[in-house]
């Protein structure tokens, strides 16, 4: 129990590290969208969550979850983007009701919606990405070449 507890909180750590990392690329780079090029308030969002979410796909293969399986580069690139694409959602319903039905249109108004969708999609995106993107390695997943490095399986006792 205590080396799952152990993993959660190192895979929670650096979750969080390229989580960091992707919040200065999308939070930033979403004001310096709409206020700097003067692009719409969502529009602004999924430009700058899109780069954001390249960067972390790659950030959380190569070293989150780089012990984990791989289902194919393709199909994980896809579920994490479906996953994406779920969190952006619930970031831009909160920046969407700030600047449409709120009528708050200040940056103050703006980033504090983009920072209570972003939170909000973040515990998505952990538990997504957790459970269906990067699946930890089954004693299936291993090679037939590396069968002897297995932990052997008791037999039952009727052999």
């Amino acid at each position: 129990m205590l080396s799952g507890l152990r993993l959660i909180a190192r895979e929670v750590t650096k979750f969080g590290t390229i989580g960091a990392i992707g919040f200065v690329i999308s939070v930033p780079g979403s004001n310096v969208l709409r206020y700097g090029v003067g692009l719409g308030p969502l529009t602004s969002v999924v430009l700058a969550t899109v780069v954001a979410c390249v960067f972390t796909y790659y950030a959380h293969r190569h070293w989150t979850w780089r012990d984990r399986g791989n289902s194919g580069q393709m199909q994980e690139f896809a579920l994490f983007a479906i996953f994406n694409g779920i969190g952006l959602l619930i970031q831009l319903l909160c920046v969407g009701f700030t600047e449409y039905t709120l009528k708050l249109s200040n940056p103050v108004a703006l980033n504090s919606a983009n920072l209570v969708g972003v939170a909000a999609g973040t515990l998505f995106r952990f538990w997504a990405y957790r459970k269906w993107v990067f699946f930890p390695v089954t004693v299936r997943d291993v090679p037939e070449a590396n069968q002897e490095t297995q932990i052997p399986v008791p037999r039952s006792t009727q052999d």
